[in-house]
């Protein structure tokens, strides 16, 4: 252990407290790899949410604890029961939420370790012990990482070597190859997960063009992934719309048609991926699949594919000066602009752009052997 480390001694028990979302639990996985490969003799309980469990069941050498938020308090207290006698060497609570927070009280540890001050929300330091030091402008995944770095191994190099190792069952790729065909594929997940007053989703215009773009200059089959809303169902039914006259190339929609074991599949199979900030972009880039992510009410720089940080479409400042008419110094680090308008700064020919320089810079990249 190094000298800045809170801990004197290896780990027998760590648990790790991180429900969601996707692309988060995605951003994290680096870090609980770094530990466990640190730590090989420790057990390592993760506790996380119901969708990010079916993401990420099958991984090695962790325990995975699902919860369900819609089982309230009464499915904290069965997880509290599943963890009755257990007393964890350190928790590492990595989620700024009070939900979250609230289901730590059940959780025995000797150090609680949460957020540093200006990174804590929902008064997390109200529930733990130690606190990460302060990291100014710091990626999501970077912010993981400190976690590993108060522990005492080198974040530094662990964030030149991260490992995913995301398992895909074989039935999951059979989904895929089944729906695929074949076809060399981009995958569009269009539409971010819903949520009050953050407004990620593009157009469907934009979408269309895109592609058209796709299958006229490069002969990609897109196929258009997410959920069953409704949002959704009317995004893809509009795309759908305006890529009539593609013939063969008209996208396919796998809305409803794929297990989410079956969408990371399709992802690692795809040739590139585009997708606003939302779990599709973050689950390519642990894949090794070539991503292009589109960012306007969310900055990328804190919250990019991060491997891909140099093919985002970046109209984040823009849309600042524009809908808080403030300089993107003057706010605080992470704010989302919320404005219904603000990715429509997002034009095809920004995407399109990207997206060339993506398929020229990862020619020789073979879809499916990211894993």
């Amino acid at each position: 252990m190094s000298n800045n480390s809170l801990l004197s001694a290896a780990p027998q028990r760590v648990c790790v407290l991180r429900l969601s979302a996707l692309g988060d639990v995605c951003n994290l996985v680096p870090t609980v790899r770094a530990l466990a490969k640190c730590w090989p003799e420790a057990h390592i309980t993760w506790i996380v949410g119901k969708a990010e469990y079916s993401l990420l069941s099958g991984i090695d050498g962790i325990e995975l604890l699902a919860y369900d938020k819609s089982t309230g308090l009464a499915g904290m207290r069965a997880l509290w029961r599943q963890l009755k006698g257990q007393r964890f060497d350190i928790l590492l609570h990595m989620q700024q939420s009070l939900r979250a927070s609230v289901l730590s009280l059940g959780i025995r540890a000797n150090i609680r370790l949460g957020f540093d001050k200006a990174r804590a929300k929902d008064h997390q330091t109200w529930f733990t012990n130690r606190r990460i030091a302060p990291h100014a402008h710091a990626h999501v995944l970077e912010s993981f990482m400190d976690f590993a770095g108060a522990l005492g191994l080198d974040a530094q190099q662990e964030l030149a070597q991260l490992r995913w190792d995301l398992p895909i069952p074989e039935s999951a790729q059979q989904e895929a190859d089944a729906l695929m065909a074949g076809r060399p594929a981009l995958v569009i997940s269009p539409c971010a997960n819903p949520r009050l007053r953050n407004y990620r989703n593009w157009s469907a215009e934009g979408y269309a063009a895109v592609i058209e773009h796709a299958w006229r200059k490069y002969g990609l089959t897109t196929f258009l992934t997410g959920g069953n809303s409704d949002v959704e169902q009317q995004m893809v039914a509009r795309i759908g719309e305006l890529c009539h006259h593609l013939g063969e190339g008209q996208p396919v929609s796998l809305l409803g048609k794929t297990s989410l074991k079956g969408v990371l599949a399709v992802i690692a199979t795809a040739r590139a991926v585009i997708a606003p900030d939302s779990g599709p972009v973050h689950m390519a880039n642990a894949l090794g699949t070539p991503v292009v992510g589109l960012y306007a009410t969310t900055n990328p720089e804190r919250a990019a594919p991060y491997l891909w940080q140099r093919y985002v479409v970046n109209r984040y400042p823009d849309a600042v000066r524009t809908y808080m008419q403030k300089a993107p110094e003057q706010i605080t680090w992470g704010a989302r602009v919320r404005h219904p308008d603000a990715m429509s700064l997002i034009t095809s020919e920004d995407v399109c752009t990207q997206l060339d320089q993506l398929y020229q810079d990862t020619q020789t990249h073979v879809a499916g052997d990211s894993q």
